[in-house]
């Protein structure tokens, strides 16, 4: 028997495009302003040929690059390809997706030759951290090693704790559902492992990372992002108990721009639709927060949860980076073919 694992990740890496295309037209409108614009139901067609996406799916693959380049999944070897990838990401003429300011002010500091640790947006917690670390939850590694990959992707440009946690959880999720989890059993599993690693300094992958003023120890600077992860998790069990109004999923999980919240968002989508992905997309575009990320984001889990028969046939040939996006989900998901550390 064919494993599922490459068609799920396949529709992983597509329904984050997908999304992310969705997203893109309603980011800053009103939920009135989307109803006038493409009915009650939100955004359910991809326009154009090729579709185009924003810089959510063009930092992904950035991403996803640079894993497959890489010789062995350490800190000293992926950082430098992680840096490379991003700054050619920056000065590349296809970055006029309305990018955000955190990565282009740590690409810049990064393409000064600065450690990271000294480049990164110390205080930023964004969603730039996690909409692009789907990638790494396709790896075939130890859950160690996907977790330290999540955090050092995250940390060369978003330094805040909760940057970090909220990447590891956004890649472990997908790890999840790639392996055959539930959509229904991610909340409780996620806030599980956020509990275990509450007090886990990666200092392989981050370095001196936590040594910022105000700070006492490595293990209460990475709890501070754990602990607000759990929040925003507990937020999502509480709007998941209430019944579905249909509405803005931001009214419960708050507008997604920052990392946290564009988990709980995405994944609050996703479980409203677990059995109908085009549906979960469509909740996330019709959103007054960070639309084309917590559309992306649902599209990962959706995608990672049905595979590519979850997607209308015709999507996959007109979307942006298609190529991109075949090649990596067979790569970075067959077994056999990825590198441990």
């Amino acid at each position: 028997m064919i494993s599922p694992a490459p068609q799920r990740a396949a529709g992983s890496l597509f329904g984050l495009a997908f999304g992310d295309a969705l997203g893109k037209p309603t980011e800053f409108l009103t939920v009135a302003e989307i109803d006038s614009r493409y009915g009650p139901t939100g955004p359910r067609e991809l326009i154009g040929d090729p579709v185009l996406v924003t810089d959510d799916t063009q930092m992904a693959l950035a991403v996803g690059w640079a894993l497959h380049d890489a010789p062995t999944y350490t800190a000293e070897a992926v950082e430098p390809l992680l840096r490379r990838r991003f700054l050619d990401w920056a000065a590349s003429p296809d970055n006029n997706r309305a990018p955000g300011m955190t990565c282009l002010r740590a690409c810049a500091e990064l393409s000064r030759g600065l450690p990271w640790q000294q480049a990164t947006e110390a205080g930023s917690k964004g969603c730039g951290a996690n909409m692009r670390v789907t990638p790494v939850g396709l790896l075939d590694v130890d859950l160690d090693t996907l977790a330290g990959l999540a955090q050092l992707q995250a940390g060369l440009t978003h330094g805040h704790p909760t940057g970090l946690a909220a990447s590891e959880l956004t890649a472990y999720a997908v790890r999840l559902l790639v392996d055959g989890a539930p959509l229904a059993d991610l909340p409780g599993l996620l806030s599980a492992r956020a509990r275990q690693q509450r007090t886990v300094y990666r200092a392989d992958w981050l370095g001196d990372l936590w040594q910022r003023p105000g700070e006492r120890t490595p293990a209460e600077f990475i709890a501070r992002g754990w602990d607000e992860c759990l929040l925003a998790l507990g937020r999502l069990d509480v709007a998941l108990a209430a019944p579905d109004d249909g509405d803005d999923p931001c009214r419960v999980t708050g507008a997604g721009w920052i990392a946290e919240e564009a988990l709980t968002a995405s994944l609050y989508c996703a479980l409203r639709h677990p059995d109908a992905p085009v549906d979960a997309l469509a909740r996330g575009a019709r959103s007054t927060g960070d639309s084309d990320s917590i559309a992306a984001l649902a599209g990962a889990f959706v995608g990672a949860a049905n595979g590519m028969a979850g997607w209308p046939v015709d999507w996959a040939g007109r979307i942006e980076y298609a190529d991109q996006l075949a090649a990596l989900a067979a790569r970075l998901s067959h077994p056999g073919t990825t590198v441990r550390g």
